[in-house]
């Protein structure tokens, strides 16, 4: 996915300069809240950075966090601002088309990864990745086919309800879909399509 071309993001452009920022993730943490069964249960955030889901799951009584992401820097930007906080959580410098887990995961958060991977195998690979590390939930949001066909100089690729619950309905049911209009710093909206799906019993 471009470790470099992530770091070197992470080591030129302040918080609120990259279009992902939210001081607090109100949308993901509904979700999260809503699905999670207690605040022991297993969560890893994909693709997390130096984001602030992070320290709003801690505020909100989570105990067991991971946070993976490509960028060392944005890990470290992380681990940095939470200060003696960031020894509660795990923390994974990886790429995601690499990722081994080494544990199952009650949820599975993604805000903005999927749908950086444009091509076919890489996306049949993630899929076959939560079906190995998930036992309950899966959160994604994407770029919706309203929004950008590029973000931080990189292809994405946008998708509609339709096609992204047939690509993931193998081994999830969905339980919710709606579009949700992110503000960016800069005074523009970006349209993400925010599902949740549930792991189907085999």
């Amino acid at each position: 996915m471009g470790k470099e071309h992530w770091e070197n993001i992470y080591a030129t452009k302040g918080m609120q300069e990259v279009s992902w920022f939210q001081k607090v993730p109100t949308t993901s943490l509904e979700l999260i809240n809503q699905v999670a069964k207690n605040k022991q249960e297993a969560i890893i955030d994909i693709g997390g950075g130096d984001g602030f889901l992070v320290d709003n799951l801690l505020e909100s009584g989570y105990t067991n966090i991971t946070v993976l992401d490509i960028s060392k820097n944005a890990i470290d930007r992380a681990i940095k601002r939470l200060g003696k906080l960031a020894e509660k959580v795990k923390w994974i410098v990886a790429d995601i088309t690499e990722f081994v887990p080494k544990q199952e995961y009650a949820i599975w958060h993604d805000r903005a990864v999927f749908h950086f991977l444009t091509k076919q195998k890489d996306k049949e690979n993630y899929r076959e990745l939560l079906n190995s590390a998930v036992d309950s939930y899966f959160i994604l949001a994407t770029f919706s086919n309203y929004g950008p066909s590029k973000c931080s100089g990189l292809e994405v690729c946008s998708y509609d309800k339709k096609e992204m619950h047939a690509f993931f309905s193998v081994n999830f049911s969905v339980v919710s879909s709606f579009i949700y209009d992110h503000p960016t710093p800069f005074g523009t909206y970006q349209s993400f399509l925010f599902s949740v799906f549930n792991k189907m019993n085999e």
